[in-house]
């Protein structure tokens, strides 16, 4: 995940009390979630790649294996199982030693997926065996990694759904990835209020200590937020519908020049998967081709449409500061969204009161560009690769989506995409100054 299961914290708090058997079933988990996400497809479905930015089903579910290998095991004079399959499965770590081309991915019939899943066995078998063996220093030293290994598998688990839905999106028959039933809706979410939060001198990020966080969202450090309002729940199909309706799409005094001509350039009058057909908005899911209604969250819009559709809306889209502020102000739990555990694996309209949607059924879009926070540093070695070098060029994204597992965001997790991006799950929450 530019990148991106359950309990990532509670892991992470196992693995420093040294209890062996608990991050040994935690590892197991995780492993087995990235296989019952894959179980739907085929041989041949594993093996499509839908566009540069994707990654054939195998191609994640070796790559994921190749992380514990090399980071791992390698470490620990376990040798690799295939030495020769490196180059096909390391992603970017240049680090670590060549790679195969990014866009050619797809190419890769061979390992076969039934290969791939020999090599996740026989791997999951020698981590096993490395954690039942090791002592309190050995499992004190490597939980790190552990730890690190689970979180990216899990980030990946995610771009196995999103890339599986564009590679079916592109067969002309339309297949579901598996059967689904529509999201429940609520009327409730009929009408968009703003919640008022205070600003100030406040502290977002998180500092050294057991919880697990990735290197970008470190350190803790001093941020003034103005006071402003938050939109209490994700914009919905049928605020889109009105922006779409009233020439949103041609209107370049709602847009950023380079938005305009990004959308004008590949024809872009609907989210990603959609289609106008009179009054209704067709999408094309994992559960096959459906009616969106009115008041499901909006999803598959880039940062540019988000922007827009903020513009019409006379709002804007929240800064990142903003976003982990009202989070941690309006104490949402992470853990209470709808996430890939609970089988939808769509957006569900909002209802309740307060602010809602924080965590789960769409990424929200900030205006903030994904830059370091003061005081960042890359760790050292081929693992401080996974997320400094990408900070240019891409807009922040927070809360997770409906197909991120439960227990992997927080309210300092930043996911990061560049501002064309629609093949991901994101969606747009408004912001407004304070004194409006």
């Amino acid at each position: 995940m530019g990148h991106h299961a359950e309990r990532v914290t509670e892991r992470t708090n196992r693995a420093v009390k040294g209890t062996t058997p608990a991050s040994l079933a935690e590892f197991l988990r995780v492993r087995a979630a990235t296989e019952a996400l894959a179980a739907p497809l085929s041989a041949e479905d594993q093996t499509l790649q839908a566009a540069p930015e994707c990654s054939p089903t195998k191609w994640h579910r070796a790559h994921t294996t190749w992380f514990f290998e090399t980071f791992l095991l390698a470490p620990r004079g376990i040798a690799p199982l295939h030495p020769e399959w490196a180059t096909l499965f390391n992603s970017y770590y240049v680090a670590v030693g060549p790679r195969g081309a990014r866009t050619k991915r797809g190419m890769l019939s061979r390992p076969s997926s039934a290969e791939i899943g020999e090599y996740r066995r026989a791997v999951d078998g020698r981590v096993v065996r490395l954690l039942e063996s090791a002592g309190d220093d050995e499992l004190s030293e490597i939980e790190g990694v552990i730890a690190l290994g689970l979180a990216h598998e899990e980030q990946h688990q995610e771009l196995l759904l999103t890339d599986i839905r564009w590679a079916l999106h592109d067969n002309p028959l339309l297949p579901a990835y598996r059967q689904l039933g529509a999201p429940p809706h609520d009327a409730r979410a009929s009408k968009l209020s703003f919640q008022m939060l205070e600003g100030g001198l406040r502290e977002i990020g998180l500092s050294e200590g057991t919880e697990f966080r990735f290197d970008n969202e470190e350190p803790r450090h001093s941020v003034f937020v103005e006071p402003f309002a938050l939109g209490r729940r994700l914009v919905t199909v049928g605020e889109w519908k009105a922006f779409a309706d009233a020439g949103g799409y041609d209107d370049a005094l709602l847009w950023l020049s380079d938005g305009f001509d990004w959308a004008r350039a590949n024809d872009v009058h609907a989210p990603m998967y959609a289609t106008r057909d009179g009054g209704a908005l067709v999408s094309f899911g994992l559960g096959g081709a459906r009616e969106l209604h009115d008041d499901e969250p909006l999803a598959n819009v880039s940062f540019y449409e988000a922007d827009a559709i903020a513009r019409f809306m006379d709002a804007r889209l929240p800064t990142e500061a903003e976003w982990e502020v009202a989070a941690l102000t309006t104490n949402a739990d992470p853990r209470a969204g709808n996430f890939v555990g609970d089988d939808l694996l769509s957006p569900r309209s909002a209802g309740g009161e307060g602010v809602t949607q924080l965590y789960g059924d769409a990424w929200e879009w900030t205006s903030s560009a994904y830059a370091p926070y003061p005081g960042f540093r890359t760790r050292a070695g081929a693992v401080g690769e996974y997320n400094g070098k990408f900070m240019v060029n891409q807009l922040v994204l927070r809360g997770g989506s409906c197909l991120t597992p439960r227990g992997h965001v927080r309210a300092s997790y930043r996911n990061f995409w560049h501002p064309h991006t629609r093949f991901q799950t994101t969606g747009v929450r408004l912001a407004r100054a304070g004194d409006r």
